[in-house]
């Protein structure tokens, strides 16, 4: 695909990357404060941030064509960078590949070996290859899992246990992911649900199926969507990813220690936790160890307080990572949504965390609560190299004051991303559940620097479900839609618009997740089939939407897994774990005995640097699991006339293992 020219719409992309490649400690990464006064009086670049150093990800699939072979390019590639392909020892590639980083061999087998190398411009010296990797011998790998044992509530009702959410990490530093694992127990709760539930397993696999430990957060973390918020990156800088969750007394970590008091039971006769310490603990990520612990900020306090008396809004949680200071990451941790709401952020250095900052809304106002969403985000809405805390409605700035707040009320759906390349900056687009507070605006699609509306779609009741995606490449951007209409949570019945505001239908597509899948740039539907009464496991598929007609044409539909999450049907994961820039995604079997990774065959003509290198991508990934799980944006425009995307202000954390 070829690029327009790249227009400039942000100061800070005009701004060298000089230097980059001799980054070569943690410590060489830091720089000074975007604006502040260099030698000479310049403004001083924007912040360099601390990345992981991942490898190639080749993939090869058997296909009806041939093998189709697919690879990264990282994030600090040269835009020259070029590559040759090797079957069994022999270049099969007459000239370097400079296009995409896939090729489809028409002459491989099941049997065939590739290695993919850089021709010229690669990172590390000339002639880098990957190791030798086999074909898969269908479009998906599975990883299989230690299922754990079923049990008995103390009122005697049994249950056992389904994959639930991950996460992904460098756990060890080799520069390949692996995949930390929830398991939920089929008894798991809404918190407007009293009820005992099974314990929550946390593991941790390689993508070969190697199990590196359990965690069990034991009878005193109670089990559902907005319990257990799950974290895993590389926050101190050492090349391998810690995992960070809340945890209680009788938590068991990866090498069998317990924390606080294993005899300990706070839960209540409805099965809610209201009494005992509560826990913020960090894992080792490569063994489970636990390695800090602290009190979890803020404590329960008057449970009342959050918004109810019984328990539900008080153990509403939400977490996330952010590059506060534009350089290295931070962990932030929150509660509450619907009227108190506090966020505390981490740093975690020298292997202890030390408090950033605290947002209480009680120091703030009143106007300050009740404005946070099942969800958050993680972006750099106003354009000077720190992070800000998209938390619903209301946005947090890099220090923890707030940016600006819309008042619109609490909501589910949320998508923050480069939705109108023809404005500056980013844009938000998300669904609104109070209509007192919105003023009837079932979803508004907002400037993420100042939260100004740019358009909205009008609504009389909870609006739960909007996307947002470049579907219809007839008009400039992505495209919004939300189901708007009278009528079930599934309704294909709404109001779909192009960037501008412009209304193109009534008819819209499924409004739960997006994908980039196929050979285009614009994004795919994913969703699932559900029956809510004979079938509460939906069967996913993806889809196009036909703009012609107004319809959404299912493309792929894969058989033997489960979606996730009842109604919402997300996959256990969606990221760009294996080949090009691409999605995997990653949904659980049937019979709940592995992880199956899907990924994409068709050959593309666009490239792009993987999207794990993109900060706001990669962001969106460690957040993805949390509570009401949303897809990840970039934080560039992927779509119809896409300009070519700016090489990441990144630089690579040595990696441990080539120390």
């Amino acid at each position: 695909m070829a690029f327009r020219a790249a227009s400039v719409r942000r100061s800070t992309r005009t701004l060298t990357v000089a230097a980059l490649a001799a980054l070569a400690t943690a410590a060489s990464l830091l720089t000074a404060p975007a604006g502040t006064a260099a030698p000479g009086g310049k403004p001083s670049p924007a912040p360099v941030r601390a990345m992981e150093q991942l490898d190639r990800a080749p993939v090869a699939v058997l296909t009806e064509d041939g093998v189709y072979v697919g690879w990264r390019m990282l994030g600090l590639d040269p835009d020259h960078i070029s590559f040759h392909v090797y079957r069994d020892g022999e270049r099969i590639t007459r000239q370097p590949l400079r296009g995409a980083t896939n090729y489809t061999d028409p002459d491989g087998t099941a049997d065939s070996r590739y290695r993919v190398a850089v021709v010229q411009g690669g990172n590390g010296p000339r002639g880098e290859r990957t190791e030798e990797f086999g074909v898969w011998s269908q479009q998906y790998r599975d990883i299989p899992v230690d299922r754990p044992a079923g049990g008995t509530t103390p009122d005697g009702e049994e249950y056992t246990y389904h994959l639930g959410d991950a996460s992904i990490g460098d756990l060890n530093g080799d520069g390949r992911y692996e995949i930390v694992q929830l398991w939920s127990p089929s008894n798991a709760k809404d918190n407007s649900r009293s009820g005992y539930t099974g314990n929550v397993y946390i593991d941790a696999y390689t993508l070969d199926g190697e199990q590196l430990w359990r965690i069990d957060l034991g009878r005193n973390i109670r089990a559902g969507a907005h319990y257990t918020q799950l974290m895993v990156y590389d926050l101190d800088g050492d090349g391998r990813a810690e995992v960070v969750v809340k945890t209680a007394d009788g938590t068991v970590d990866g090498t069998g220690a317990v924390l606080g008091d294993p005899a300990a039971d706070h839960r209540n006769s409805g099965g809610y936790i209201l009494s005992g310490p509560e826990f913020l603990t960090v894992f080792d990520g490569q063994s489970g160890a636990a390695v800090e612990t602290i009190d979890y900020s803020p404590g329960r306090g008057n449970v009342a307080d959050w918004g109810d008396g019984y328990g539900n809004r008080v153990d509403r949680f939400l977490a996330g990572v952010a590059y506060l200071d534009g350089e290295r990451p931070s962990v932030v941790f929150a509660r509450g949504y619907y009227t108190r709401t506090v966020l505390v952020a981490y740093d975690y250095r020298d292997g202890a965390l030390r408090e950033r900052w605290t947002f209480d809304s009680n120091d703030w106002g009143r106007a300050y609560e009740g404005q946070g969403n099942h969800s958050l985000s993680v972006a750099d809405v106003d354009g000077d190299g720190r992070d800000e805390i998209v938390y619903g409605q209301l946005t947090l700035d890099h220090d923890g004051t707030p940016l600006y707040n819309t008042g619109l009320g609490h909501g589910d759906a949320l998508h923050v991303g480069d939705f109108d390349p023809s404005r500056p900056g980013l844009e938000v687009f998300g669904a609104h559940e109070s209509m007192p507070s919105s003023g009837n605006r079932g979803a508004t699609f907002r400037d993420a620097a100042t939260g100004e509306i740019l358009y909205d779609m009008p609504a009389t009741r909870d609006t739960g479900r909007a996307a947002i995606g470049d579907i219809d490449p007839t008009h400039p951007g992505a495209e919004g839609w939300a189901v708007t209409a009278t009528g079930a949570w599934n309704s294909r019945e709404g109001e779909l618009r192009a960037a501008d505001g412009t209304l193109l239908g009534t008819s819209i597509p499924s409004a739960n997740f997006m994908i980039w899948w196929d050979a285009d740039p614009l994004r795919e539907i994913l969703d699932h089939t559900f029956d809510e009464a004979n079938d509460p496991a939906g069967e996913p598929f993806i889809a196009k939407w036909d703009w012609v007609n107004q319809e959404q044409v299912e493309i792929f539909h894969p058989e033997g897994v489960y979606s996730n999450n009842w109604t919402k049907g997300t996959p256990v994961i969606q990221a760009d774990l294996y080949g090009d820039w691409r999605e995997e995604v990653v949904y659980r079997t049937q019979d709940d005995s592995a992880l199956r990774v899907f990924t994409t065959v068709d050959e593309t003509d666009l490239r792009l640097r993987t999207l794990m290198h993109d900060p706001q991508y990669r962001l969106a990934v460690a957040w993805q699991n949390v509570a009401y799980n949303q897809p990840p944006h970039p934080s560039f425009f992927i779509g119809e006339g896409m300009d070519r995307p700016a090489k990441p202000r990144i630089g690579y954390v040595p990696a441990p293992l080539a120390r």
